[in-house]
């Protein structure tokens, strides 16, 4: 009993030591004396919202610090609070709120309000700050010397714009090697018909790189930027490729460093072409009798548009001003190019128009003539087109064209080391692809005024932007998600390798955001302002200069792809960022900036009768840009077949100008407009013709404007592009389709299985499809010049369509209509047939004069009663529907001939998809027919007046030959009488 007894009490004594054991250990947590005023501060971040900007994500507080001795609080917010934008009143708001929140005991305290690591006041851009941050401009720092590249035979000088300012600037992803699998891929999802790696370029290609060229900058791009699958160098190493040397005062001789050289077939990891071969060098002279000279002379085997490169190396005693000639379809094109940096790589020098074929009128010329009295010029091999790309990676290369490829790449092929184009150790191409870009620019820029503390080649780029588009989507499917940034201000001590604080990058991606996002919604209406994340990314983080992404839209969002794949969109966005970069790059420097203008409209061509032509036009104005006021303007000439030279200037308000012109020679036009901002786009191209004794002149109207995206479905249940109906119109030739839109149901939205909404095909993989160059005015007038009987002049629609020219004045027009129509989806107004058009045409055959139409919606275009009334009053023909071929066959017969037409996508001429079936009004009758027997053309022979219509664009027409004949042949029938 005792010893039970014992037992019991043992243990009570072992649990009531324990407990008090237990009791000693446990922590007792002491009441927060700042909790209620936290849970105020995170009630009012996490219900913080800006109606001016789409957050999707809350904040909440993460710290808060008072000091009764300091007598200072200090609170921090998220990162989220500060994907917003912040301007003063904002600012001033939010520390009103907050300071409304705190007890009376603290209300005086001095307050401060954190988000990544930076108060509030910092991250209000320098463009909106009273007082501004001279740690977030260039102050001093700014490069004085001559451009890298500058072309020298610019009729105008620009003073107010980029100029001598050179940028950094590409368009995302492109086709990379997945290492583990062994294959190429895409980097991203294919959808809408293009894939982000393709849709990008589309804005920054044709667009945004020309226009920031056009305003004075030099523009280095990490990516091939020409969309041609053709490629010639001609090298010092293999001079059978074209190469010749001549010797004046100085011979050329080796120089002592490696130079570029071309093997045939591929190049593997570690292989560098620009240290396999040779490089040439000789001293300078400033006397032109006693120079010496490289001619690089391709053999071209398919005519067409090539960007031009050169290379050369940067040795000590290299001069700034190394004198090239490019001769372009017989016309010469000068450049200075600064061969101080950016030695042994190639060098962008601009893209022209080529002849098929070896001969002087299309090579590259460089001169050992120079303004310096002593120094050396150095040279080396000539690049002629984008070319496909030859970097082989497992055991293949892509089999895509190199514009279509990554960073990666191109790096290799433009003789980066190693250490540039593959950081991953040739294990992860996804990884070197994106770190390759921000390397590159920092190897190129490295020793330069804005990288000076780092070992490159001495190029003076000072700003660093890739263009994205993001992942993401509507659930309604009929907005849009808008446009985001990203910069990265906290790595690397928050500084940049100039010294300035890491704080501009945001300043860019702040202006870019508000500039961007601001001009959509004034065009286009709702257009969302996203965030402004300030997140590692390494194209933000890696430049050693200001730097940022741009997301401008989302490409799994219908909506917005609705307006992103319409190239009259595109361009408003590329003018956007081009003119938010300009305001920024100006604020850097404290220099005044003016905007480029828009390019002039209502062109026209017209003979004088005295051996001259008038070619007139009118300016546009900007409505949202003061200073984009044109102050003169460029007239563009080519004669017969050669290439367009260097332009006239026409100073001031004159809106026309009178050339003199040989008979018998083509002369064709395009106007541009220029201010100290910089040079417009051209408008299309005019042309006119005299010929001695001709007694009837023909008036051709070039009515084809359209740009457009595909056909687009969005009912209740399908959404996307519907190519095989209409696959829109580019401008110019584009690399942006991957292939046909095979899934349009909405249920499936956001999924990226091939079930997916939007989900493409990759039909069209690696092709750069045609579009609207604009120029098919001069296709007509070459081939009616050939009857060498006419005269020509011509003229925009638009300038007939309000009277600025008169064509009761000929006896016959000619409608260029293309692939002009009302389609339904376009983002702006298109018709082949205006209320003014059709009075015109009325008009014109009621007084005689002939008429021939071509275009591919003639008929369909015009659907209302009295539309189709029309048709059958003055061009005497009915609509019965597209030529619906079952074998899709592109020939036609008509007037003794058989020719084929551009019926199928293709790269050297947009193409009439659906030609339409047009069938006689009596006593009109069939001229042509197509290769189904239905009539592709309708001949009037009336004793009142002439007339031709035909169911597809005369300019398609493949054949040069065969369509001069034809072209004689409709003429006979309109103009010669019996």
């Amino acid at each position: 009993m005792k010893k039970t007894l014992t037992i019991v009490l043992t243990l009570m004594l072992l649990l009531t030591a324990h407990t008090v054991l237990a009791a000693r250990r446990r922590v007792v947590k002491p009441i927060d004396p700042q909790k209620e005023l936290k849970d105020k501060l995170n009630r009012y971040f996490i219900s913080y919202s800006v109606s001016s900007q789409k957050l999707r994500n809350r904040s909440k507080l993460t710290t808060l610090s008072i000091s009764d001795s300091l007598r200072t609080i200090d609170i921090s917010a998220d990162t989220h609070f500060g994907e917003q934008v912040f301007t003063p009143e904002t600012v001033s708001e939010i520390y009103d709120a907050v300071r409304a929140l705190l007890p009376d005991s603290i209300i005086g305290y001095q307050m401060s309000i954190k988000t990544g690591g930076w108060t509030l006041e910092q991250l209000v851009p320098n463009r909106l700050r009273l007082t501004e941050d001279k740690t977030r401009t260039w102050g001093d720092i700014d490069y004085k010397g001559r451009p890298w590249v500058s072309n020298v035979s610019l009729p105008y000088t620009i003073s107010n714009g980029l100029n001598n300012r050179h940028l950094c600037v590409w368009a995302s992803h492109g086709s990379y090697f997945h290492t583990r699998d062994s294959v190429w891929k895409w980097q991203r999802p294919a959808l809408f018909g293009t894939r982000e790696d393709l849709f990008t370029q589309t804005i920054v290609v044709p667009y945004l790189i020309p226009m920031l060229e056009k305003a004075g900058a030099v523009v280095f791009t990490p990516r091939e930027r020409d969309w041609q699958r053709n490629e010639f160098i001609v090298d010092n190493d293999t001079p059978e490729s074209g190469y010749q040397e001549t010797r004046g005062q100085h011979r050329w001789h080796h120089a002592d460093s490696a130079g570029f050289a071309f093997h045939p077939g591929v190049y593997v990891d570690h292989e560098n072409p620009f240290e396999q071969g040779t490089s040439r060098q000789t001293e300078v002279t400033n006397n032109p009798e006693s120079e010496s000279t490289i001619i690089w002379r391709p053999a071209i085997t398919e005519a067409g548009r090539y960007a031009v490169y050169v290379s050369y190396q940067t040795v000590e005693n290299s001069i700034d001003d190394a004198h090239y000639t490019v001769w372009h379809q017989g016309v010469s094109t000068e450049f200075r190019v600064n061969q101080q940096m950016g030695g042994r790589t190639w060098v962008y020098l601009g893209t022209f128009d080529f002849d098929a074929g070896s001969s002087a009128r299309n090579c590259v010329i460089l001169s050992n003539q120079s303004r310096h009295h002593h120094g050396v010029v150095t040279a080396d091999a000539v690049r002629f087109g984008g070319g496909m790309g030859n970097i082989r990676r497992g055991y293949t290369t892509s089999g895509l064209p190199r514009a279509l490829e990554g960073s990666r790449y191109y790096a290799q092929w433009a003789g980066m080391p190693y250490s540039v184009y593959s950081t991953k150790n040739g294990e992860d191409d996804y990884g070197d692809d994106i770190n390759a870009r921000s390397y590159m620019a920092n190897l190129l820029g490295g020793g330069s005024v804005y990288m000076p503390d780092t070992t490159g080649r001495g190029v003076p780029l000072e700003l660093s932007l890739a263009i994205h588009s993001d992942a993401g989507y509507t659930r309604d499917g009929q907005t849009h998600t808008g446009t985001l940034s990203i910069c990265t201000t906290y790595l690397n001590d928050s500084i940049l390798y100039s010294g300035l604080s890491r704080l501009v990058s945001r300043d860019l991606a702040d202006e870019l955001l508000v500039s961007v996002s601001n001009d959509m919604a004034k065009h286009y209406g709702s257009w969302p302002t996203r965030e402004l994340y300030d997140r590692n990314y390494s194209e933000s983080r890696c430049p050693g200069i200001p730097s940022a992404i741009l997301e401008t839209m989302s490409h799994q969002n219908f909506w917005d792809m609705r307006y992103g794949q319409d190239p009259n969109f595109r361009f408003d966005m590329a003018r956007s960022i081009y003119k938010a970069i300009l305001r920024y790059v100006s604020r850097m420097h404290h220099t005044r900036y003016v905007v480029s203008p828009l390019a002039p409209t209502h062109v026209r061509a017209e003979l004088t009768g005295t051996g001259q032509v008038k070619v007139s036009w009118k300016s546009t104005k900007d409505a949202d840009e003061s200073t984009a006021e044109p102050t003169g303007y460029i007239v563009y000439t080519a004669i017969g077949k050669n290439g367009f030279d260097n332009g006239t200037y026409v100073k001031g308000k004159n809106t026309s100008l009178t050339i003199d012109i040989e008979p018998e020679l083509l002369y064709s036009f395009k106007v541009t407009a220029v201010n100290d901002g910089g040079e417009s786009f051209p408008t299309e191209v005019v042309s006119a013709y005299e010929s001695p004794g001709a007694q009837k002149t023909i008036l051709i109207v070039n009515g084809f404007h359209r740009l457009a995206s595909p056909a687009v479905r969005n009912n209740s249940a399908e959404q996307g592009f519907d190519l095989e109906m209409d696959a829109g119109v580019t401008y110019g030739r584009t690399a942006g389709w991957l292939g046909y839109q095979i899934s349009f149901d909405k249920t499936q939205m956001g999924k990226e299985t091939r079930s997916g909404l939007g989900f493409t095909n990759d039909s069209l993989m690696g092709q750069f499809i045609a579009g609207n160059d604009f120029n098919y005015v001069r296709t007509h007038a070459e081939a009616i010049a050939t009857a060498k009987r006419y005269n020509i002049a011509s003229c925009s629609s638009e300038a007939l369509e309000t009277n600025d020219i008169h064509p009761t004045q000929y006896q016959m027009m000619d409608l260029i209509l293309g692939l002009e129509k009302n389609d339904g989806w376009a983002l702006r107004q298109y018709q082949a047939f205006s209320p003014m058009m059709r009075q015109h045409l009325k008009l014109f055959t009621s007084r005689g004069g002939a008429l021939l139409v071509s275009g591919s919606y003639i008929g369909s275009d015009m659907n209302m009663p009295a539309e189709r009334r029309y048709l059958e009053d003055i061009l005497k023909i009915s609509y019965e529907g597209v030529n619906t071929d079952s074998l899709r066959r592109d020939t036609i017969e008509g007037l003794g001939k058989t020719f084929e037409f551009y019926r199928h996508l293709n790269e050297t001429h947009y193409a009439a998809t659906h030609p339409e079936v047009l069938q006689p009004v009596a006593p009109a009758y069939p001229a042509m027919v197509y290769a189904d027997g239905y009539s592709a053309s309708v001949a009037y022979d009336g004793k009142d007046y002439k007339a031709m219509t035909m169911g597809f664009p005369f300019e398609c027409i493949k054949d040069e030959q065969k369509r001069c004949s034809l072209m004689r042949g409709i003429l006979r029938f309109l103009l010669q009488t019996n």
